[in-house]
């Protein structure tokens, strides 16, 4: 519906609220939190009345307001939301509200505020959209729109993009600033720092989100932790170049005391539109909670499971031939790894890099995309075959955006390389990157992947993109555009287009590992692989924080070998074991050289896999806050609080000898439980004795009340070093 301007709109969802005050010229958000409950007259009158801040000393002669679209008129002295010029001109966006609408569902759940806007000085139509789901997460999108007939002024002068952000007022109780950096093998580490004066901002310039990436900000209450706190949230959706802001003003935000906001990162240049042309800002979501990081979490898992892409099916246990085999393909090898893999209930083969023309290290070869007769003679349907013939489903491995000089391809298409024209910059990996956005690569591209994927009805892609873009300008007809954007919207073209076509094929993305994971990506894709590391001391800590936002039924965790090919590292295989089996699990170590009792062990954990698969893929991911950063103990909890299995890991050694009373979260404080240890995968190494409690426990399960699992705790066994304990809760009531 359109509903009158000077009006107060509320949505409500999952116990938030965000409340818009739409006026003229500009809205103003009122509040953005906990939900208010029905807005009475009463309320929205006061809610209206203190959105007005005070008149400070050497300020404007109007007191400074924060805005849907905050601008320098406003008195806004932080960052806009919008800038750009017209050829160095209007460059002082005045965008005033032309328009609305407001659509609330029968039930009151959520909704959609669209506001339009018409900007007289820079002749852009901007439309602003919010969009609360059911699970409480706001989404903002953003769309720019160049019509010459707003401003006779500039007339039709083109109009660069500088940029475009969705920007959230918070109140000055969020004092602290959370979040993440990294390097290859090292993904998603966090960091935080006190809300001080100033901005906070945080930039990828890789033409990814990168290993670095931060991945989530938020902003949070003085110590905010995993089950406590309040907390306010920003991801941005997209797959490109990203900002990421956090900002305080010494004047405050309008009544607010501070700002965070995210959108892409454009270079000079990349977005300029002509009369009639429109940029769609990628997607910022925004996430609040009263009850710390897992609440944040569980609102953004909630939000993916019900995709209507989201995956159904078990998520089938994987075997992938990298560490296994690396470049040594070879049928009759091969064919001994699938076979081990089946005994102990891999359901999953994917072939990874050497499969095509030239592809014997890795530093050629890539833009080839056809089978290397010399390695594979009668192609790959013998290996296919063998695959098949065990019931599993088979995967390759493909990296289509980047290309080797090494190359057929790129001997016959130099012009195809993205970079200047004066020159390629070095490579990296050996690589450089294909000009996708270039209409004869994209073609070629998606006719080899196509033909492939028809010819051996492929189940799965893994797709890579190992380097960074650096100098990512095209040299096609527009001369030297810098192309980062173009390059992720071409990304995206490609794997619709694909999906398109094969409607049942499962992709995976992957970066170097953990490089590109972020929800633009997986709207088209069904897995992430969060870090090349499979060393699980790292490993444990990743996936950690990568389930801050994706949940464990979309991130790949491997079985490595007992000396990590990353980190070199050497683990037991119960702890390797543990630390692979909660979230979509699979093996990359080479089965053909494991003994029998190792190849036992995985069996069993391949079973364990199954037993729990379906929790696993559908329950809430709860972490406790322990005041020992050696020790984590992370779960994931049916939704009925029913069932859980719990992962108690150790990292290094402590000060403390004892945990001390450890509360379970998640649980139901007034249900009663049994609590089993369960030592499958083989008994982790103490460091002395264990708990009465746990010593029975690994026995038989014993009955506890969930106030004790819940609220007072219960003592835990010290570990040794890299080790790891799984812990089983079952309702005793149901």
């Amino acid at each position: 519906m359109t509903s009158r301007a000077d009006t107060v709109v509320a949505l409500r969802a999952a116990g938030a609220a965000f409340i818009v005050h739409i006026s003229d010229p500009i809205p103003r958000v009122l509040h953005w939190g906990a939900d208010l409950g029905d807005l009475d007259p009463a309320a929205v009158s006061a809610l209206a009345l203190t959105a007005g801040p005070a008149q400070l000393n050497n300020s404007p002669d109007i007191p400074r307001a924060f805005s849907a679209l905050p601008t320098e008129h406003e008195g806004w002295s932080g960052t806009a939301a919008l800038s750009g010029h017209a050829s160095g001109r209007a460059t002082t966006p005045r965008p005033r509200l032309v328009g609305h609408d407001v659509e609330i569902p029968s039930d009151g759940v959520g909704g959609r505020i669209v506001l339009r806007f018409d900007d007289t000085i820079s002749g852009i139509r901007t439309e602003l959209a919010y969009h609360l789901d059911p699970h409480g997460v706001l989404a903002v999108d953003t769309s720019l729109a160049r019509d010459s007939a707003l401003s006779p002024r500039i007339g039709r002068t083109p109009y660069t993009v500088g940029a475009v952000l969705s920007l959230l007022p918070l109140p000055e109780r969020a004092t602290e600033i959370l979040d993440f950096t990294g390097k290859w093998c090292r993904e998603r580490s966090p960091q935080r720092s006190p809300f001080g004066f100033g901005t906070h901002r945080r930039a990828a310039h890789r033409g990814k989100p990168g290993h670095d990436s931060p991945f989530l900000l938020a902003a949070g209450t003085a110590g905010f932790g995993f089950r406590h706190g309040e907390i306010w949230a920003v991801h941005l959706a997209w797959s490109g170049e990203q900002q990421y802001l956090a900002e305080r003003l010494p004047e405050g935000a309008g009544v607010f005391s501070s700002v965070i906001g995210a959108g892409e990162e454009l270079h000079p240049g990349e977005i300029i539109l002509e009369d009639g042309d429109r940029y769609d800002a990628p997607t910022a979501l925004f996430l609040w909670s009263d009850s710390g990081l897992d609440a944040i979490s569980d609102r953004l898992h909630g939000r993916l499971r019900a995709r209507p892409t989201h995956p159904r099916s078990p998520r089938p246990l994987v075997l992938n031939t990298w560490e296994a085999v690396y470049f040594d393909h070879d049928l009759e090898r091969l064919t001994a790894l699938i076979e081990r893999a089946a005994e102990v209930g891999v359901e999953r083969i994917v072939l990874d890099d050497g499969w095509f023309r030239g592809r014997r290290e890795a530093d050629a070869g890539l833009g080839d995309w056809f089978v290397d007769d010399e390695v594979w003679p009668d192609g790959l349907g013998p290996l296919v075959d063998v695959v098949r013939a065990q019931g599993m489903q088979f995967g390759l491995w493909f990296e289509p955006e980047m290309i080797n000089l090494d190359s057929d391809l790129a001997r016959a298409h130099p012009d195809w390389v993205l970079g200047p024209a004066e020159g390629l910059g070095p490579e990296s990996r050996s690589q450089h990157v294909l000009d996708i956005a270039r209409p004869e690569a994209y073609d070629y591209l998606l006719a080899r992947l196509d033909a492939l994927v028809r010819e051996h009805s492929i189940d799965y892609l893994k797709w890579d993109h190992n380097r960074d873009l650096l100098e990512a300008v095209s040299r096609g007809g527009d001369g030297d555009r810098p192309s980062v954007h173009r390059q992720t919207a071409a990304l995206y073209r490609l794997l619709d287009e694909l999906r398109s076509r094969h409607p049942g094929l499962e992709i995976e993305t992957c970066s170097g590992g953990g490089g590109r994971i972020d929800l633009g990506i997986l709207d088209r894709t069904d897995r992430v692989w969060a870090s090349d590391c499979n060393d699980p001391v790292e490993r444990v800590q990743i996936e950690r924080w990568t389930r801050s936002l994706v949940p464990p039924e979309l991130i790949g965790s491997h079985l490595g070998s007992a000396r990590s090919h990353t980190t070199a590292r050497t683990t037991d295989l119960s702890f390797r074991l543990a630390t692979s089996l909660t979230a979509h699990a699979g093996i990359e170590q080479d089965l053909t050289v494991v003994d029998d009792g190792e190849l036992a062990a995985i069996a069993r954990w391949t079973a364990m896999y199954r037993e729990f698969r379906e929790l696993l893929h559908s329950g809430r991911v709860v972490n406790a806050d322990l005041a020992d950063p050696a020790t984590s103990l992370s779960g994931i909890v049916a939704r009925d609080a029913s069932e859980a299995l719990f992962t108690w890991s150790r990292f290094t050694t402590s000060a403390s000898g004892q945990s001390g009373r450890v509360r379970f979260p998640g649980l139901d404080a007034a249900a009663p439980y049994t609590v089993r240890i369960r030592e499958d995968l083989g008994a982790s190494s103490r460091h002395g004795g264990d708990p009465e409690w746990v010593t029975a426990a690994v026995a038989v399960p014993v009955e506890m009340p969930g106030s004790v699992l819940v609220t007072a705790g219960v003592p835990l066994p010290t570990l040794n070093p890299q080790q790891a304990m799984l812990i089983e809760i079952r309702r005793a009531d149901g």
